[in-house]
């Protein structure tokens, strides 16, 4: 994980907390396969329960409120062998550009 941008440093988000978020998910040849920076839409989600990738899982709650990171995931905190067609093929290292918008 890369720090872009340092949060407020008091207000980290933990396991069964919803989380929002800005993020350009890209393939490790630079293609972006999703943005919700393109759709000005953030992603809402529920931190710790299984509903993220666990690369998400597990680096997220180490961003306080309004960090921004550059996250490298390995496919076996990703996909997987699977993959996510037909976007994400299996086998796939995803970056992520994270923003941490709002804790609840």
């Amino acid at each position: 994980m890369e720090i872009l941008q340092c949060g407020n440093g008091v207000d980290f988000p933990k396991a069964h907390d919803q989380i929002k978020v800005h993020y350009v998910g890209k393939l490790a040849d630079g293609h972006v396969f999703a943005s919700t920076r393109d759709r000005n839409e953030p992603y809402v989600g529920i931190l710790g329960v299984g509903r993220l990738i666990k690369g998400w899982d597990d680096v997220i709650p180490k961003l306080s409120l309004n960090s921004k990171a550059l996250l490298t995931v390995p496919p076996h905190m990703a996909y997987g062998s699977r993959g996510f067609s037909p976007v994400i093929p299996p086998n796939a290292t995803l970056v992520f550009e994270i923003e941490l918008l709002q804790i609840n």
